[in-house]
């Protein structure tokens, strides 16, 4: 059953994600609907390193906060999760001739624990973080693609971003809550999914000619998780299928599943 595990494209939000009933619901039913992973790898936005870099793998690693402004409550969450030793060794066999992550004494930043806290509650499942180490996407599909084979083991692979990202051009009103999106937002998200439907993985590569650019993605590293996502599907050119969809603060909600 766990080798029927897709890879997962998941829009991971701020932190105020967690007090949105709307979205927390949704990421509580995409989780039920897969099969119980045995450990997860999440590739987030919020992490840019090269060489190719793996957060700390013992238990109770603690998070990176990195964002301000919001309620405090939000630096004083936890998630410790368990031990991920055995997933390390999983991903290194993994990575093979590739090279041998780096492995650091990191935590796990908000793109990774603020949609797993809700998806896995209990941090009940190890958890390892893998930095994003280049913004190409025929290298990140081919990350992916040596990826792949982990969803066989049970392991949940997740490209955690948001498929548009243009903060600076966003409306005081959406900065208030109003999730209209901006055009720019909304032209960027329907050619992107027009394109994963098909498949397309040379016009997704594309993204600086797309519709509603720069302002979608004035820098890319909350697309680029994406690439990783298709690689470890297994079949980058086959569609993607929407799990969520829908706006905040004018931003795509829109998270994929590739390869089951």
């Amino acid at each position: 059953m766990n080798a029927q595990l897709p890879a997962l494209y998941l829009g991971h939000g701020a932190p105020p994600l967690l007090d949105d009933p709307v979205w927390t619901a949704e990421l509580a039913a995409l989780a039920g609907r897969l099969p119980r992973p045995k450990a997860i790898l999440i590739v987030s936005a919020h992490w840019e390193a090269a060489p190719v870099a793996v957060s700390s793998p013992q238990a109770g690693t603690p998070l990176v906060y990195d964002f301000a402004g919001f309620d405090p409550k939000f630096s004083r969450m936890t998630y410790a999760t368990p031990d991920a030793s055995a997933l390390l060794a999983d991903l290194r066999r993994s990575l093979g001739s590739q090279g041998d992550p780096v492995v650091t004494t990191r935590g796990l930043d908000h793109g990774a624990w603020v949609p797993l806290k809700v998806m896995y509650p209990e941090a009940d499942i190890p958890v390892l973080q893998l930095s994003v180490p280049t913004h190409d996407p025929d290298a990140l599909v081919a990350l992916g693609a040596r990826l792949a084979g982990l969803r066989e083991q049970g392991v949940l692979v997740i490209g955690s971003g948001f498929l548009t990202h243009g903060l600076p051009f966003l409306s005081q009103a959406n900065w208030q809550g109003d999730p209209t999106p901006p055009g720019w937002s909304r032209d960027f998200d329907a050619w992107a999914a027009e394109l994963l439907a098909e498949g397309d993985v040379a016009g997704l590569s594309d993204y600086r000619s797309a519709p509603g650019m720069p302002y979608a993605h004035p820098t890319v590293e909350h697309l680029v998780p994406l690439f990783v996502a298709m690689g470890a599907g297994g079949a980058p050119e086959r569609p993607g299928r929407t799990e969520i969809d829908g706006w905040f603060m004018g931003l795509t909600k829109r998270s994929l599943a590739f390869g089951e």
